[in-house]
């Protein structure tokens, strides 16, 4: 393709706006990874200390161990999928082969195993692993997809925002249906869901989530990889290592892959502590769905208005805007933990329409991608998608190894009264750690220099064939 058409071809796409039929075939996308974590981010560490009987030292090793080798799977498989040459593209074929092997170790994942000691851990330890890495071989083809499927960065924008709703609207879907029917499904009788539920559970699940990962694949044609990879600077073909060692001189992408391992700590860390602090200083299983509905609808109303902050205070300013006051509802509600349900829902909304900030990061990705396309005159977008998932991952095994591990030292014990002590342990832990770790998160933003401006530059060079590396040369 010429550098004419190329260039015709890029202003006839950006002069318009996203295909609605493809930013709800995408958000499908984000519907399936949601169907998938929303049990293990949420659900697996209860399920693992009250129905599994496992103690805090063998969970916290699970979770170290699956956690981290799933993160560093993400670039490997990053790097695969960027090698990746077939009929259907780079990454649709991941969108479509990877979702049925989640399916089974979703189930596997929520089984409790006729064992004991050592063997029950190590079977608990490779369901969780196998999970992981289906779930990396999806997500990490899923996220590289919004690099070619769209140009502009706003469209990529919209994507995201596209993205952010898909993972609200079926996080609603959960939150309101997951904890009643968990106890539906369990023995009649019990007072918080047994293994019968979380079983039946995952099942229905895995089923589920097939689809939206299909509907996705169908519609996110990618239409721009050929022009994206056209006149490239930098031919090499790289292995896996090289193409670590070349993404990590993207320092750009860097901060704000540090800025969102802070910031996953802070926020899934915590959604994944939340049904502690509600079952035992809220008081009462049933509430979950109330706290997690609140969030998750009011995420969603923080995803519609992601367009409009990105545009009003841009991308970075309107990240830092949204942690600031997720930080400061993290400390409200440590300070007031006796001050009623109906206020600790309102602070949530808060917190829930905060959560949004998600989206940004994968927009700040895209932008990060295009200079380091600029700077080193390489795209590695399954590479680039990879180091986001990598630095959630890391994030998610710091939490899951820490977290049970904080809950046991400030006094909880499974299936048990808590003293009075624990549930102050119980809400530090899940409300003002958080909170700390929050405002450290914003520090790497305040190096991240890519203005929307300084991005339409890098856009018009790649146009035009100039790079930072060609100029240096």
């Amino acid at each position: 393709m010429s550098d004419v058409s190329i260039q015709a071809a890029t202003a006839a796409t950006t002069s318009k706006r996203t295909d609605p039929k493809l930013a709800v075939g995408y958000a499908f996308g984000e519907v399936g990874c949601q169907m998938s974590w929303y049990m293990i981010n949420n659900y697996l560490t209860l399920f693992y200390t009250d129905i599994v009987g496992l103690t805090a030292s063998a969970i916290s090793l699970i979770m170290l161990i699956a956690r981290v080798w799933d993160a560093i799977n993400d670039p490997m498989m990053g790097s695969i999928a960027d090698r990746t040459n077939t009929r259907w593209g780079r990454f649709r074929p991941y969108i479509f082969f990877a979702p049925p092997f989640l399916a089974i170790f979703n189930v596997l994942t929520f089984t409790v195993w006729p064992m004991q000691g050592i063997a029950k851990v190590i079977v608990c330890l490779l369901c969780y692993i196998g999970t992981g890495m289906a779930y990396t071989a999806a997500s990490i083809a899923y996220q590289a997809l919004q690099n070619v499927i769209a140009i502009d960065s706003r469209q990529r924008m919209f994507l995201a925002t596209s993205r952010n709703v898909g993972a609200s609207v079926i996080g609603i879907v959960l939150s309101i249906v997951a904890a009643p029917t968990l106890l539906k499904l369990s023995h009649p009788g019990v007072e918080a869901a047994d293994a019968q539920g979380y079983f039946r559970f995952a099942i229905i699940m895995a089923v589920a989530l097939i689809i939206p990962f299909l509907i996705c694949g169908f519609i996110c044609k990618e239409k721009f990889t050929e022009q994206l990879h056209a006149n490239k600077g930098n031919t090499e073909k790289l292995g896996f290592v090289g193409a670590l060692k070349e993404i990590v001189k993207n320092d750009q992408l860097l901060m704000v892959v540090l800025a969102t391992v802070l910031g996953t700590i802070c926020v899934s860390g915590r959604m994944g502590l939340l049904t502690f602090y509600i079952i035992y200083v809220v008081g009462d299983f049933m509430h979950i769905a109330t706290f997690f509905t609140v969030m998750t609808i009011a995420q969603l109303v923080g995803s519609l208005f992601l367009p409009w902050g990105t545009n009003t205070f841009t991308k970075k300013g309107y990240l830092i805007i949204l942690q600031m006051v997720m930080n400061v509802g993290f400390l409200a509600m440590f300070l007031l933990p006796n001050s009623g349900i109906p206020t600790l829902l309102a602070i949530s909304a808060v917190c829930g329409f905060c959560n949004s900030a998600s989206g940004v990061c994968y927009g700040l990705v895209g932008d990060s991608l295009e200079y380091g396309d600029w700077k080193l005159g390489r795209r590695q977008e399954g590479v680039a998608a990879s180091m986001l998932s990598f630095g959630v991952k890391i994030a998610t095994a710091i939490c899951g190894s820490a977290g049970v591990l904080l809950l046991a030292a400030v006094g909880y014990v499974p299936n048990a009264e808590q003293t009075e002590a624990a549930r102050q342990g119980i809400n530090a832990v899940v409300n003002l750690l958080p909170f700390v770790i929050g405002v450290i998160s914003l520090i790497p933003m305040l190096f991240y220099k890519l203005t929307p401006a300084k991005v339409e530059e890098i856009r018009t060079d790649l146009e035009n064939g100039k790079r930072c590396i060609t100029a240096e040369k």
